[in-house]
């Protein structure tokens, strides 16, 4: 399949779908901060070969796309799930908790959602998996895109707060400057504790 085309979305606005939403989260990997979760509708046939999977993009790249995309999209939403409700549920139930956060606050109701992954959140809207979706589906690229830089936005500026754990840098994944800092000055309420069992019984 010809990569971040609308070959997926052109399927399903054949068969009578004209509202779809796009969704993809960011943030699963992490050891610190929320997992962000965004959802996206572009009117039918609106397309910008510039918005791919976010992992492919510069930063500087995401940041100019993402304004772009706000601009072209019909609408945006963001869910989060702290790092909190992600120790209690688990990172893959405090997902699907962002992603149906993020659809329930858009104002057009979608026909159907291209989830990417091989699992879908299990929503009020019909709902399709798309595994590796951010690099086939042109609306689950750009969900991509702009998951990505609020969450680093976000991170960003709790590095304000706890600045000895460098979020603005490292965004809360795992680096090595980031697990020494864990292993010195503990972990920080915006960590996720359920993700730390090795690193702080190795401190």
């Amino acid at each position: 399949m010809k990569e971040y085309s609308l070959l997926i979305e052109e399927h399903h606005w054949a068969k009578g779908c004209r509202c779809i939403a796009g969704i993809d989260e960011v943030g699963r990997g992490a050891l610190a901060g929320p997992v962000y979760a965004c959802a996206v509708i572009f009117e039918p046939c609106v397309f910008d070969d510039r918005i791919k999977d976010s992992k492919k993009l510069s930063a500087q790249a995401r940041k100019d796309l993402s304004d772009l995309i706000q601009n072209l999209s019909q609408e945006w939403s963001i869910g989060i799930a702290s790092a909190a409700e992600i120790d209690q549920l688990n990172i893959r139930k405090a997902t699907f908790l962002a992603m149906h956060r993020a659809l329930n606050m858009l104002n057009f109701k979608p026909d159907l959602v291209l989830v990417d992954g091989n699992a879908s959140p299990g929503s009020q809207f019909d709902e399709i998996a798309v595994i590796d979706g951010d690099e086939k589906s042109f609306t689950i690229a750009a969900a991509s895109i702009l998951a990505k830089v609020k969450r680093d936005e976000y991170m960003s500026l709790l590095s304000f707060t706890y600045p000895k754990y460098r979020f603005e840098k490292n965004k809360g994944y795992g680096t090595s400057k980031h697990i020494l800092s864990i292993k010195e000055a503990g972990p920080s309420r915006q960590h996720r504790f359920s993700f730390l069992g090795k690193i702080l019984n190795s401190a």
